[in-house]
């Protein structure tokens, strides 16, 4: 029998070899068709006395990426058309759907005969799943060779027997870190584990693979012999006891209950330990059913994945513009942002020249990127021919002529408008006609800096966040004068340095950084509220966010935040900044000298290593405060949604973004807005239009204008409209807004 997307080729020791490679994707991965071929085949393999085993590889460089989980989203999209016509049947229908890949994993161990995975690279979620369900499991020594269960980070679980084969074949404590976070692990890891049997050269994988089979590997799966016993020790047991009431509270203590998919882990392990494999499969079944239907799974599969993928590759790009290959790129500035912008791109593996003032500037930049790439090698991460390579690829210079043949030229010289137009001069002067001129200006507006251009549609903002070398967000701005192909050649660029670009419309602080500075001016009202800056920093975890805003306005700069405001006052006016905020920051950089984390001390305090940073205690000397039991904790949180949202409707309301997609996935990755939500506006669609609205009302009436809805969502819930109807982003049309 012949098949779409394996081979089978038997040998003549009867071992058969299953190779997964389809033919229409980079990447294998699940889908409904993959997963009847492989039901098929291994009736094939069990029906033919000939085959002793079987071995499980794949035929590209990567194993498999595990579900494609547009596979999910269709499937909940049948669940909820029909749920509106008959609710108990279309549960049951989704119940059979999510438990389709377990029980086929469950009749590959149980089919009598021995089966390996031959693991030749990444392999991820449900292929890691399949891997733990053959008999023997055998990785390539290779850096490019890693094992993960990362579906929690989407929102879901590994529901494919994960939660049960993990925790029997490894101690509890290990099993529920790896599940909860999507640990990532390396073939030595995953050996030490006990996930896998075997590391082998890549050249012997196959072999080693088949050897197992021939010297009599049991085609049994330990949980199924009799006396199997767990190897950590029983659920109740003194291991146990030590075990599961810490690890509840460690998962509360880093989730806040915000995620009901890593919850649900813990119930799937601790319950499915105390009762029969068969049954295992069929309680984590039923959590997998429930967690599918979920809003954070929703919500989470379409940003993170879904909406992620299409943007990284360039969903927003001009269509009819040629492929960008990159053979020289240029960047002005080679300070701290110049630094990491010449590193990402030599990284990547195009030459660059750093320019700046002097050649010794322009050395120290590259000397940042040595000082990154040697810390790579040192931990593992890079092997010392990729250092060198690195290195190798990036020109410091001096001479703007040096610039010569560059396709893109990226500046990221000091914020000046002055010194931007002499850089842009000089650049244009040595570029080609149709070389690509960027501004990573985070505060001056891109169609104003393009006036210094002889080329303004040439002209584009390519806006990096810092450290550019660990943060995956980059906004693509467009000027008034901005071409397609200026717009395609950044796109190109971002996804180069695989990072995520999204498209965002000339406006002062663009899209990420007037969300941001909501985020820290509401902490600052807070504070001058009298709330205790311990409530305020927790209150936003709790809501989801990684970083407080006090811990954030830190690593930006609280000066820096005096300097945004007195820029603001010029060009917008006293009543454009809250005056007490202005006098709280005033406080802390004039009066104590707290500039942030820059010099040990800000909102926090920074002792030497290894003690921890605290809060200031000087911050309730500051305002009269509060009892915390007459604080609303609940309330802190909605405030910092809330606030945050609203400044995204509007940016949406103005046009600034115009793809419900980016701004979603922008919001999570620049400054991580509470990812269980699937970003800002998904946030809003998630609470639904008129409850938002409503609720926004409340706070306005208590807080001030910064929660009053914009005219857009006051008309959505009117309609009972979403972001994601409104501004269908798989609709044609127009690429800036009217």
């Amino acid at each position: 029998m012949t098949y779409k997307n394996f081979t089978v080729e038997t040998d003549a020791d009867g071992i058969a070899l299953v190779t997964w490679d389809m033919p229409d994707r980079s990447m294998n991965v699940f889908t409904e068709e993959v997963m009847d071929e492989i039901d098929a085949i291994i009736d094939a393999v069990v029906a033919d006395a000939d085959i002793k085993g079987a071995v499980f590889t794949s035929g590209k460089e990567t194993f498999s990426g595990g579900a494609d989980l547009s596979m999910l989203q269709k499937m909940l999209g049948i669940f909820h058309a029909e749920k509106a016509k008959d609710p108990q049947k279309a549960t049951k229908m989704l119940f059979y759907g999510a438990g389709r890949m377990g029980w086929l994993w469950r009749k590959l161990e149980t089919s009598g005969k021995p089966w390996v995975s031959a693991i030749n690279g990444t392999c991820m979620g449900g292929a890691f799943e399949l891997s733990l369900a053959c008999h023997g499991r055998v990785a390539a020594d290779a850096d490019h060779v890693k094992m993960a269960l990362p579906e929690v980070k989407v929102g879901i679980f590994p529901g494919a027997g994960g939660t049960q084969r993990v925790p029997r074949l490894t101690d509890q404590q290990q099993a529920l870190q790896m599940l909860t976070s999507g640990q990532t692990l390396t073939p030595k890891k995953a050996k030490a584990m006990g996930l896998i049997q075997e590391i082998a050269e890549p050249s012997k994988l196959i072999e080693t693979a088949k050897a197992m089979i021939k010297n009599g590997l049991k085609p049994v799966q330990p949980w199924d012999e009799k006396g199997f016993k767990l190897p950590g020790g029983p659920i109740y047991s003194a291991a146990g006891a030590n075990l599961w009431p810490p690890a509840i509270a460690i998962l509360r203590r880093e989730t806040w209950d915000n995620y009901p998919a890593a919850a649900a882990i813990l119930k799937c392990v601790y319950e499915g330990l105390l009762v029969p494999f068969d049954t295992a499969l069929r309680v984590e079944q039923r959590y997998f059913t429930e967690i599918m239907q979920s809003k954070e799974a929703a919500a989470m599969i379409r940003s993170l994945f879904v909406s992620l993928q299409e943007l990284n590759k360039g969903a927003r790009r001009p269509a009819d513009v040629p492929e960008t290959k990159f053979t020289k790129i240029g960047v002005i500035g080679a300070g701290f942002m110049g630094a990491g912008i010449a590193y990402v791109t030599a990284k990547a593996g195009i030459p660059v020249v750093l320019i700046d003032r002097d050649i010794e500037a322009s050395e120290k930049g590259k000397a940042h990127s040595e000082g990154l790439i040697s810390d790579a090698v040192k931990k593992g991460r890079a092997k010392p021919e990729d250092k060198e390579k690195l290195l190798s690829l990036i020109t410091p210079s001096a001479n703007y002529a040096d610039l010569d043949g560059a396709d893109l030229v990226i500046e990221a010289v000091f914020e000046d408008s002055e010194v931007k137009k002499a850089t842009t001069e000089k650049a244009e002067a040595v570029l080609k006609s149709s070389a690509i001129f960027a501004s990573n200006t985070s505060t001056i507006p891109i169609s104003s800096l393009a006036k210094n251009s002889v080329r303004p549609k040439n002209f584009v903002g390519i806006h990096f966040f810092s450290p550019v070398d660990r943060m995956m967000l980059v906004e693509v701005i467009l000027g008034k004068k901005t071409g397609d192909e200026a717009l395609a050649v950044a796109i190109d660029y971002v996804r180069a340095i695989k990072k995520t670009p999204v498209v965002v419309n000339d406006t002062r602080g663009f899209y990420v950084n007037r969300c941001v500075l909501r985020y820290m001016s509401e902490a600052y009202k807070m504070l001058i509220e009298g709330v205790p800056a311990p409530m305020i920093e927790n209150a936003a975890r709790a809501a989801g966010m990684p970083v407080g805003p006090l811990a954030l306005a830190d690593e930006i700069a609280v000066d820096l935040a005096q300097k945004i405001m007195k820029q603001t006052i010029r060009d917008l006016g006293e009543k454009a900044v809250d005056p007490e905020q202005v006098k709280l920051i005033d406080t802390l950089v004039d009066k104590h000298g707290r500039l942030g984390r820059k010099n040990g001390k800000g909102f926090y305090d920074y002792p030497a290593k290894p003690a921890k940073k605290k809060l200031w205690p000087g911050l309730k000397d500051l305002y009269p405060q509060k009892n915390p039991e007459d604080v609303d904790f609940k309330e802190l949180q909605k405030r910092f949604l809330y606030t945050i949202a609203l400044e995204a409707a509007r940016v949406m309301e103005e046009g600034i973004v115009t793809d419900p997609r980016e701004a979603d996935v922008g919001s999570i990755l620049a400054f991580g807005f509470a990812p269980y939500t699937g970003g800002v506006l998904s946030y809003i669609d998630g609470v639904g239009a008129a409850e938002f609205v409503a609720g926004a009302k409340v706070l306005q009436k208590k807080y001030g204008v910064e929660f009053k809805s914009p005219k857009l969502l006051l008309e959505m819930a009117a309609k009972g409209e979403t972001f994601y109807q409104r501004f269908d982003p798989y609709a044609k049309g127009e690429r800036k807004a009217a």
